[in-house]
């Protein structure tokens, strides 16, 4: 573990404090407002489930938001103060080791309360495969992204379940949920910023996060980049029609995942280490609140698959890489594909 704080994602301090002044504070009042009228708000909720299950005989849904809602504020506070407690506690900052081990708890624990919330909430029955896999460490993980659930996924499995201290490659807009922007920002993490002008400097970025990995470490990207829509997979394949044209060929084979970018792939790949891609099916279909407002959600069956391929068979050269890329997501499509009854192009 390092002994210092290195921040992969420098901005001015000043710019920092004022987000985390305003994210802290938003999400405090959120907390207290909904906690003083949550009679209210849960009768109110009642009541719109009600009728809807009359008309639809859709699942009881608006009690159940608000119940994650209020789970999300709360673990949001607790891990806030958690994590200032500890700074106190590290002489106001002065000992980083103990600030960084307290992040990698706080990040876990805020990971595992939020999904074991979705998991009995929404009566989930989540099937993992091959999890021992993961270890020892050190690992490049590609995870798939199919909604705004499955980002619970990797801290829940690879960090609480498994032991590794993952560093992850998430996109910046995410520095707006305080307890992860705080402990965060601690932590070897890289949050990209999708806009830049300079994709080269966000690439240097994303390689030195492959440095110095441990046996209980790894680095998490999402190859995707994006939550999977059917709109999505069109632009991604239109774009590789112009740039590169075999390319395209493979990813309109694919029918359940976006083809995968690869710049930040290739650049955590130059480190030389073992790759472990992770696969799941049943969280897709979810990329807003509004999806999970259909009730479809309501007792999935989700699994979660994981494979790995040592550093030593994965090819040096850049566009045999990037075939095997493909390789990776195409099998993962395969799985998927496996347990659908629709056939693609048919739902």
């Amino acid at each position: 573990m390092p002994a210092r704080i290195t921040d992969f994602t420098p901005e001015p301090r000043a710019d920092v404090l004022r987000r985390r002044l305003f994210t802290i504070t938003r999400d405090l009042g959120l907390l207290i407002l909904l906690t003083l009228l949550a009679p209210i708000l849960a009768g109110a909720a009642l009541l719109v489930d009600v009728a809807r299950w009359i008309v639809t005989r859709r699942p009881f849904m608006g009690v159940r938001a608000l119940a994650f809602l209020w789970v999300f504020l709360a673990a949001e506070m607790v891990g806030v103060l958690w994590l200032a407690a500890q700074w106190v506690g590290a002489g106001f900052g002065l000992r980083s080791r103990r600030m960084i081990g307290a992040a990698w708890e706080v990040q876990t624990w805020w990971a595992r309360t939020l999904f074991i919330t979705v998991e009995r909430l929404f009566r989930l029955d989540v099937v993992v495969e091959d999890l021992a896999v993961v270890r020892p460490g050190p690992i490049i993980a590609l995870f798939r992204h199919a909604s705004i659930i499955d980002n619970l996924l990797p801290a829940t499995l690879l960090s609480d379940q498994a032991g590794l201290r993952m560093r992850w490659i998430i996109k910046r807009e995410l520095l707006t949920i305080p307890a992860l922007d705080v402990a965060g920002k601690r932590l070897p993490n890289y949050f990209v910023d999708r806009s830049s002008q300079d994709p080269s400097v966000e690439l240097s970025r994303i390689r030195a996060l492959a440095e110095g990995l441990g046996e209980d470490e790894g680095v998490l990207i999402y190859p995707e980049g994006t939550r999977f829509t059917e709109a999505k997979r069109s632009r991604a394949i239109a774009r590789l029609e112009d740039s590169a044209p075999d390319l395209a060929v493979r990813a309109r084979a694919m029918h359940y995942v976006l083809p995968p970018r690869t710049g930040g792939v290739l650049a955590l790949l130059d480190a030389g280490t073992d790759v472990v891609v992770c696969a799941h099916e049943g969280l897709g279909g979810f990329a807003s609140v509004a999806d999970i407002w259909s009730g479809a959600l309501m007792g999935r069956v989700v699994r979660v698959r994981f494979w790995r391929t040592p550093a030593d068979e994965i090819p040096p050269g850049r566009d045999d890489r990037v075939e095997w890329l493909y390789d990776q997501w195409q099998r993962a499509d395969e799985w998927i594909a496996s347990f659908k009854s629709t056939p693609p192009g048919q739902m």
